[in-house]
């Protein structure tokens, strides 16, 4: 667990594109490490380890902050093995340790009333985030807790990565598919606190370049890359805004399975640094 005795109390954070921003920079990465913990594929040494969902990405996080613009740690991977503790601890350590990195707990929410204003405050006050995905399919209303949160980021899911991504977001609606429609809307209607960023998927590359030419510089968190397929010089040549930043590009199994040996976490640091220089290179 976190040794509290030697951690400092953190400074008051700023908004979260604002050090977004400021990641980019100074890491000069765009790299997103993923935090989706599976036992069953862990290195030996955690096999008799009570804490070893917390432990594993503890150690993942301090190999490979070096080279991540954010963390992106997956509720379910958490919550399906009772582990929720774990994952407010692991936000508090990257808090304490790294808080110049900000964190995006990925949860899709989306619901309605008293229900959405409650994942708000889970995300943002039970672990801490800096920001959470959210799934915009019942509206404005049920993202809207979220959106009032002008410090917080609220990623919102437009042209995901996934196979079956098309039924519904490829439809075609007044000559223009759905994820089109989708990214308008919120950077015309629902961006008034400048906090929100879209999910498009590095599958895509070529609905990466429509969006943006939609959006503008908003940033895009592009799951996809590495165990997925995703092609990188095709993300960054068709998503990065003018400035060559503008991406989270998320990467998890290619990075926390890198090595299921004892040199995990060092296996782990050499992924993310080698996908932080293989994006560099078509910046």
């Amino acid at each position: 667990m976190i040794d509290t005795q030697n951690l400092k109390t953190p400074e008051p954070m700023r908004g979260f594109i604002d050090r977004l921003r400021d990641r980019w920079e100074h890491a000069d990465s765009l790299v997103c490490v993923g935090l989706d913990p599976e036992p069953a594929k862990f290195p030996a040494k955690f096999v008799n380890d009570h804490d070893a969902i917390f432990d594993f990405c503890r150690d993942i996080v301090d190999a490979t902050a070096e080279y991540a613009c954010a963390f992106k740690p997956q509720i379910a991977h958490f919550a399906a093995a009772h582990a929720e503790e774990a994952l407010r601890m692991l936000m508090m350590h990257v808090r304490f340790r790294y808080p110049h990195i900000p964190v995006i707990l990925d949860s899709k929410r989306g619901d309605i009333g008293s229900t959405a204003q409650h994942y708000a405050s889970e995300a943002f006050d039970r672990y801490g985030a800096d920001a959470v995905t959210v799934n915009p399919y019942l509206g404005r209303d049920s993202v809207q807790p979220f959106l009032d949160r002008a410090d917080k980021g609220v990623v919102i899911l437009c042209r995901t990565s996934n196979a079956g991504a098309g039924d519904l977001q490829d439809m075609v609606i007044g000559g223009r598919p759905l994820y089109q429609h989708v990214a308008e809307k919120i950077a015309r209607d629902w961006n008034g606190n400048r906090n929100c960023a879209l999910v498009v998927g590095a599958t895509w590359p070529e609905q990466l370049r429509e969006v943006r030419a939609i959006v503008g510089d908003m940033p895009f968190l592009v799951p996809g890359v590495g165990a997925q397929g995703g092609d990188v010089e095709a993300v960054v040549t068709h998503a990065r805004s003018a400035d060559g930043t503008g991406l989270i590009i998320s990467s998890s199994r290619a990075i926390l399975y890198a090595s299921k040996g004892d040199d995990y976490a060092e296996a782990a640091a050499r992924a993310a640094r080698d996908l932080r220089d293989q994006i560099n290179r078509y910046r």
